[in-house]
């Protein structure tokens, strides 16, 4: 039986009204127009050369309410000018903010307890299809990890997905990335070492979006924070962090405000 089918006629009728009634009753940035997901922005992308596959949108995949959609700014949101991505920890929504009080707002996954964090960053290197490279730490406790000691090459089952964006505090690497994954599930969910990841239809979306030197906000979650006083200036937690190191491209100047 597949995923879709486990539902009675019954179901489907009420698990819609459902979902507007939980989102009615949400705050911070929720709203009710999660029933459902905008036309084929989730099928399957070929991309470099790579075939990413249509996202899980199965009872267990990715939740409606996360999917990538243009909405009016929410009161949360701290008023930045257009082109700033504003990331809502708490809620598990990445903005770019436009113009006219509107954003592009992405479903995302965030730090699990003990790996959030929050301030501002900027990014600083973009990389398609990224290869990976498990730090020092990882490669000594995990054996799993040692054929990849000279960096996993990019593609679909590459931890970083189809997109990353490397955050920087001044020239200094946060080790903290935006980055993709095709695990539908994970997203709206406290999963990852601290950094940043969507779904890789969106990620290669934002990827589009957004040059280097923009600044990125990061509102922080209190009940995820390894201490009251992380940030993003802060040291990532020493061989936890999936995501070594780059050497980052020149910087462009940051974008003024107006249109992305």
């Amino acid at each position: 039986m597949g995923k879709s089918d486990w539902m009675g006629p019954a179901a489907r009728v009420i698990l819609p009204f459902m979902l507007l009634l939980v989102a009615a009753c949400s705050s911070g940035g929720l709203d009710a127009t999660i029933g459902e997901y905008p036309d084929k922005i989730y099928d399957q992308v070929v991309d470099g050369g790579f075939v990413v596959p249509a996202a899980d949108t199965g009872v267990d995949g990715l939740n409606p309410q996360f999917a990538r959609r243009e909405v009016s700014t929410p009161s949360n949101i701290p008023a930045e000018p257009a082109g700033t991505i504003v990331v809502d920890t708490p809620n598990r929504y990445l903005y770019l903010v436009q113009a006219n009080g509107k954003s592009l707002r992405y479903g995302i996954g965030v730090g699990r307890e003990g790996f959030g964090w929050a301030g501002e960053a900027t990014i600083r290197a973009k990389q398609a299809w990224p290869t990976w490279t498990p730090p020092p730490e990882m490669l000594a406790r995990d054996p799993d990890s040692r054929p990849y000691a000279n960096g996993m090459p990019g593609g679909v089952d590459n931890p970083l997905g189809a997109r990353a964006m490397y955050l920087f505090v001044g020239d200094r690497d946060t080790l903290y990335r935006i980055h993709g994954t095709t695990e539908a599930w994970s997203i709206g969910q406290a999963v990852s070492s601290g950094c940043v990841r969507m779904l890789d239809q969106d990620v290669i979306d934002l990827y589009n979006r957004v040059p280097l030197g923009t600044k990125v906000v990061v509102m922080g979650d209190p009940t995820l924070m390894r201490s009251s006083g992380a940030t993003a200036s802060a040291t990532p937690p020493s061989g936890e962090t999936l995501f070594p190191p780059v050497a980052p491209k020149p910087a462009q100047p940051a974008p003024k405000a107006g249109p992305a």
